[in-house]
C-alpha cells in the first residue's frame, strides 16, 4: 500500500497532530514502509503455528491462596475520619 501526501495530512488531521509541511514526505515514506512490512507479515502462512503464552515454554509459579495477615480493620478505622458499620464513608461524588 502506498500512501500519498493527502493521506498523511488526513491522518494527521484525524489524530489531531500538527505536522510541518516539509516533513510530510518523510512521513509518507516511513508510513508506507510500515504498511509494506505489515503486508509482508500478513502474507506469511501461520496456520500451523500454535499460539504461545510464553515463548520459553515455562509455567508460572503460583502460591497457595492463604491468608497471611491478621485482620486489622478496627485498628485502621480508628484513625479514619468517617466510618459506619465497618465501612469507610466518603463524600458523594456522583449526583
Amino acid at each position: 500500500m502506498t500512501l500519498k501526501s493527502d493521506d498523511v495530512r488526513n491522518i494527521a488531521h484525524l489524530a489531531r497532530l500538527h505536522i510541518d509541511e516539509d516533513a510530510i514526505d518523510d512521513y509518507v515514506d516511513d508510513l508506507t514502509s510500515i504498511l509494506s512490512l505489515v503486508d509482508q507479515m500478513n502474507a506469511v502462512d501461520s496456520s500451523a503455528v500454535a499460539p504461545l503464552s510464553n515463548p520459553l515454554d515455562a509455567s508460572q509459579r503460583l502460591r497457595n491462596d492463604e491468608v497471611t495477615e491478621t485482620n486489622q480493620r478496627d485498628k485502621f478505622q480508628q484513625i479514619a475520619p468517617d466510618v459506619a458499620g465497618g465501612f469507610y464513608r466518603v463524600p458523594k461524588v456522583i449526583e
